[in-house]
């Protein structure tokens, strides 16, 4: 079975323009993203999926080296984007990631896919009701992508990709991955300045350099220790689809 890893990314951004490039030690967030999805035991392809736009050569350049396929489609209707990548790899299964997640678990990740391909499911994500924003990753059948794309009309729909799915939990069968504790405090992706100054100092804790991957209770950890950083990017607000 080919599960497809599929990471949007793009140099645009309202709040944070060019964050993916930023760099993060010794390498972009992006070739970070790239590394860390690339250790999900589950996973047997990577592919970038990002757009024709002049400014994106450097994603499609930087995902090249480091070993990702790339695709180059459509900015705003990333719902196409995701459906033509997954169709030139002939994916079955596909595993969605932004470039915008440098502290992804690899371990966390391969939950939610094994959750997904050991039960009947549709569609499953890791549910950010009880982990943090940022770890999050969401996996679905090529034939529910297909039908997404096919079916879909409005334009936040287009932009969120699984927003039609997540719609229509009485016609796909949905599982959300939960934990017994609450750590939806924490917010892990990069989206403002804030949340860049929280990143980079987790990095400037425990990154080792050559793509070295710590895991979330590593971050966890840190973040007990300086519960000051946590208050760093505790009021971003996270865009609502349609914003």
């Amino acid at each position: 079975m080919n599960v497809t890893a599929i990471i949007q990314a793009r140099m645009g951004s309202t709040r944070l323009p060019g964050k993916v490039m930023k760099v993060l030690g010794d390498r972009t967030v992006l070739a970070h993203v790239i590394s860390r999805v690339k250790a999900v035991p589950s996973i047997t392809r990577v592919v970038v999926a990002t757009t024709v736009l002049p400014e994106d050569a450097a994603i499609a350049a930087e995902a090249r080296r480091y070993g990702a396929h790339v695709y180059r489609g459509s900015e705003k209707h990333v719902l196409s984007r995701y459906y033509k990548a997954a169709t030139e790899v002939q994916a079955d299964v596909v595993v969605r990631f932004t470039s915008d997640c440098p502290l992804l678990d690899p371990a966390v990740a391969d939950r939610v896919i094994r959750t997904f391909l050991d039960g009947d499911y549709d569609y499953a994500r890791l549910g950010l009701e009880t982990h943090p924003r940022g770890l999050d990753v969401e996996v679905f059948t090529y034939e529910v992508l297909k039908q997404a794309y096919g079916e879909a009309t409005k334009e936040y729909e287009f932009e969120h990709v699984t927003t039609f799915i997540l719609e229509r939990p009485d016609r796909f069968k949905i599982a959300r991955v939960q934990q017994d504790s609450d750590e939806s405090r924490y917010r892990l992706t990069l989206d403002t300045p804030e949340d860049w100054q929280l990143i980079a100092n987790v990095y400037g804790v425990l990154y080792k350099g050559e793509g070295h991957i710590f895991s979330w209770p590593e971050v966890k950890r840190v973040l007990l220790d300086r519960p000051d950083w946590v208050q760093i990017n505790a009021g971003v607000k996270q865009k609502k689809p349609g914003e």
